[in-house]
């Protein structure tokens, strides 16, 4: 998909997709939406030493590269794995400004995000991994390829713009998946995918949404 890059009112950039008529991020904020939806809702809130992670949409790898520095500030191991069918191209990746503005001193490591190899595990850091699959959603496994997971990343194109992204056998996939206490976050908080989550088996929260959002939902496979 052609992508055009935008800057959102945080100043952080994010991609336009004219094809779709859909931004990557908020454009009330890029970094700011990230950090709120699912470093302050999700990660925050996984109380393990030992995260395996699941990100549906890998997109520019933002939530990829805040995961990867909380990390280091909570001492987390975590083991990252996303899924995206149409990866950013790395030439756009590069012109993104995330890491000018959130720590210009890592800026390499960012870039490593977009380099490294796909549909096999890579160290990025002493407590971060990454595994990168070109894969549909359509295509999630039954039961956990490797562990269970215990924080999943929502993070797909709006319902009405992919709604094959936001299909009921898709939360049943991510339920089945999970470990008892995972949690789940997304911006989108619409009736119907609320009660998508919930019929999975999820128990299902509104919190308040990042600028510009009113609400965003945050789920929890309970016991």
């Amino acid at each position: 998909m052609k992508t055009i890059i935008q800057t959102t009112e945080d100043g952080s950039h994010t991609l336009y997709v004219p094809e779709l008529d859909e931004h990557y991020h908020s454009t009330h904020g890029a970094i700011q939406e990230s950090l709120h939806v699912y470093i302050d809702a999700g990660l925050r809130h996984c109380n393990r030493t030992e995260i395996n992670l699941l990100e549906i949409g890998f997109g520019t790898g933002l939530n990829a590269f805040l995961t990867l520095l909380e990390a280091e500030k909570q001492q987390k191991k975590i083991h990252y794995t996303t899924l995206e069918l149409y990866p950013v191209s790395v030439s756009n990746a590069t012109m993104l400004n995330f890491s000018d503005i959130i720590d210009p001193s890592r800026r390499d490591v960012f870039e490593i995000l977009h380099t490294a190899v796909w549909e096999e595990w890579v160290q990025i850091t002493p407590l971060f991994w990454l595994k990168k699959m070109k894969m549909d959603l359509r295509d999630l496994p039954a039961t956990p390829p490797d562990e269970e997971v215990d924080l999943i990343f929502y993070d797909a194109f709006a319902p009405e713009k992919q709604p094959e992204m936001w299909r009921q056998e898709i939360f049943n996939s991510l339920f089945n998946l999970s470990r008892d206490q995972a949690l789940l976050t997304t911006y989108c908080a619409k009736g119907a995918v609320r009660r998508m989550i919930q019929s999975a088996g999820f128990t299902v929260e509104r919190l308040p949404g990042p600028p510009g959002k009113r609400e965003m939902l945050r789920a929890m496979k309970m016991k």
